[in-house]
């Protein structure tokens, strides 16, 4: 086993694979970019060494730089992770040339495997049966718009190299092929180093199934059983299970076989995952075809991990040491049923825009830090409160994990690891997830990667919290911490006693952009009463310790005409500067503090301004100053955590000015252009 290895990535998968170092005796030696000086994984390395920049171009995939810190610290090995190097074949060749082992498979494979165009070609030799479209390498965007012709409409430009969605496109129409080409090829580019893209028929109702296979270095070759990651947003995936759901015995048996085939193929080493898209016949059955395969670790594999119970890194490291796999596929056993859920800092309810800044509040349920557990979940992040979000990677936050003996079972768990994540400080997609696993379309496994457009009406602009519960949280929390501060002398009570009559206190709130005036009136005789506006209830609360607290609320405005019964509900809360975060079994609220004063006139001047909805470079614009537009129409492309993101025009009106030029980096809220009504 090696002394020392270095791992040429960041965030969460270092973090992870620190843990499993750091459990066999290995050191580790951390990278960092500028906006990473501070970072979770900089910090759980036993060395760490700069390399460069804030973007990932300047930093993490600059391989020279990181073979030398390998060399200057002494490190045996190198770990790439997944994404950025991860499938470069020349940076595996310079570490070989540089004495270094590479966590990974030989340069040969990755050049066979990690290029979509090249993987294809094997597998059509091999007779693998293939999604049919074009994968050569001419890419002539006339020929490349022929072929699409050709193969018929809708069709899907991929990126060759690389994967997690970036410089990938479905395209419905021949007039939008041009446009959707360049944005894939830039996207490509900035992500991989290369701009080669294939063209393949879309698959109405593909679902995304992959084999996670390994190898070693005495020619063997196994897998791990199949993971189903159909469910995307924009070819990204959201959540990932095993077993695939619906998968027959005879099916899950030739893909596994085939899997295993085209890694011996190409004399595979290490981990790798075959990824197949399936679509379901007339019979019920799921017939399967090749899409690639990724030379890599993928970022799903901890629900492989659960079902096996094995350490997937830890067969990394001893497979890249020289050792033999662990296991026959005669030994490789499988038990229960494990889902993942990526927990991104994104808006779901705008086009799953990217969302940055500091996590104030990251608070997660009761977990495990690597191996599978019955009763809790399983948590991989690199980053915890305090630390931020920035524009320059991607947006993934942690990845949450959970088994269960059935997939029921394990639904259940994921719904109730959800509920008691808590994030505060920036937009996340944790309650769309909860949506999405409580979907009659995932509960029932009918799964295809047009599952959340199928479900838009039950995932989207979900019912908030109800305003009274809202300001019951803000209330309990304020109460409780007012408690806190109590003297054992009676001057320093703040129970609202007053000799003649209940004290009143008045708080300005705002929920969902809308004031709410809420007032907390304590009565002679000692009850509570919360009313919003016209609306009144009896109000008590308890702090359980922590941000819990019980709320108990009775009146009539509860369930309309008439006295109803008490409504009792734990609200967690967190308090920011001038804000609140109140969250609930079903949903949460931010609630701010409202000045009505120091408010006014907000908004005045935002007539024919088009802001930056997140920090990023503006790639282009399409249009000019003195240009008419119409609602709806394209203004300006931008580019925000690896992925392009265009903006249209709110109204008709006239462009005044352009504030912005293409290249330059714009922060959120930035002013891009002046458009006239």
């Amino acid at each position: 086993m090696f002394k020392k290895i270095l791992i040429a990535n960041r965030g969460e998968i270092a973090c992870r694979v620190i843990a499993t170092a750091r459990r066999l005796g290995v050191r580790t030696v951390a990278v960092y970019s500028d906006a990473d000086a501070g970072a979770r994984h900089v910090l759980a390395a036993d060395e760490a060494v700069r390399v460069g920049g804030a973007a990932a171009r300047d930093s993490y995939l600059q391989w020279r730089r990181i073979i030398e810190a390998a060399r200057a610290t002494g490190a045996q090995a190198i770990h790439p992770g997944y994404g950025f190097l991860s499938e470069n074949e020349d940076f595996a060749r310079a570490c070989a040339e540089a004495g270094l082992v590479f966590i990974g498979p030989p340069p040969a494979a990755i050049a066979a495997m990690g290029s979509k165009s090249a993987a294809k070609a094997l597998m059509e030799k091999a007779g693998v049966p293939l999604v049919p479209g074009y994968h050569g390498q001419d890419n002539d965007p006339a020929l490349l718009a022929r072929e699409a012709e050709r193969m018929g409409y809708p069709v899907l430009i991929k990126a060759s190299a690389g994967g997690g969605g970036k410089g990938m496109r479905r395209v419905e129409r021949a007039e939008d092929f041009a446009a959707a080409l360049a944005s894939c090829r830039r996207e490509a580019k900035a992500s991989f180093g290369d701009d080669h893209v294939l063209v393949e028929r879309y698959v109405t109702r593909p679902r995304h199934i992959e084999i996670q296979i390994f190898g070693d270095s005495q020619g063997q070759v196994i897998h791990l059983g199949e993971r189903d990651c159909s469910v995307q947003r924009r070819h990204q995936k959201v959540l990932e299970e095993s077993p695939a759901p619906g998968l027959s015995p005879r099916r899950r048996a030739e893909m596994g076989a085939a899997a295993v085939a085209a890694a011996k193929a190409v004399g595979y080493v290490g981990a790798g995952t075959v990824e197949f898209v399936a679509e379901e016949r007339d019979d019920g059955d799921i017939q399967a075809f090749f899409m690639e395969m990724n030379t890599r670790l993928q970022v799903e594999h901890p629900v492989t991990e659960a079902v096996t119970g094995l350490d997937l890194v830890e067969w990394q490291l001893r497979i890249a040491a020289g050792e033999p796999l662990p296991l026959t596929q005669a030994q490789v056993a499988m038990r229960g049923h494990a889902i993942e859920a990526r927990i991104c800092a994104e808006n779901p309810d705008n086009n799953f825009l990217p969302a940055t800044g500091t996590l104030e509040v990251a608070r997660w349920p009761e977990h495990v830090a690597f191996t599978r557990d019955e009763a809790r979940a399983r948590v991989d992040s690199g980053v915890g409160e305090g630390d931020a979000i920035t524009p320059y990677y991607d947006s993934m936050v942690a990845k949450l994990i959970v088994w269960g003996e059935t997939r029921v079972q394990a639904l259940a768990r994921l719904d109730a690891a959800l509920r008691d994540t808590h994030i505060v400080g920036l937009a996340t997609n944790v309650a769309f997830l909860r949506r999405v696993v409580a979907s009659h379309a995932f509960a029932h496994a009918d799964l295809d990667t047009a599952l959340i457009e199928r479900e838009r009406a039950a995932l989207f602009d979900a019912a908030p919290l109800a305003s009274e519960l809202a300001a019951a949280g803000v209330a309990a929390h304020v109460l409780a911490a007012e408690a806190a501060l109590e003297g054992p002398d009676p001057w320093s009570r703040r129970d609202g006693w007053r000799l003649h009559g209940g004290a009143q206190r008045r708080m300005n709130l705002e929920l969902g952009g809308q004031p709410l005036a809420v007032a907390l009136q304590r009565l002679h005789d000692g009850a509570t009463v919360l009313s919003i506006g016209t609306q009144r209830w009896q109000f008590a609360a308890r702090a359980l310790g922590g941000a819990r607290h019980e709320v108990r609320l009775a009146g009539a405005a509860l369930g309309g005409a008439g006295e109803t019964g008490e409504q009792r509900t734990v609200l967690a809360v967190y308090a920011g500067p001038e804000r609140y975060a109140v969250f609930a079994d079903a949903a949460q609220a931010l609630v701010a503090e409202y000045d009505p004063i120091a408010h006014a006139g907000d908004h005045a001047g935002d007539a024919g301004r088009l802001t930056a909805p997140m920090p990023g470079k503006v790639i282009s614009f399409h249009v000019q100053a003195g240009d008419t537009v119409k609602r709806g129409q394209v203004l300006a492309v931008m580019e925000a955590m690896k992925m392009e993101h265009t903006l249209h025009a709110p109204r008709d009106g006239r462009v005044l000015e352009l504030l912005y030029a293409a290249g330059d980096q714009v922060a959120e809220g930035g002013e891009l252009l002046k458009l006239s009504e």
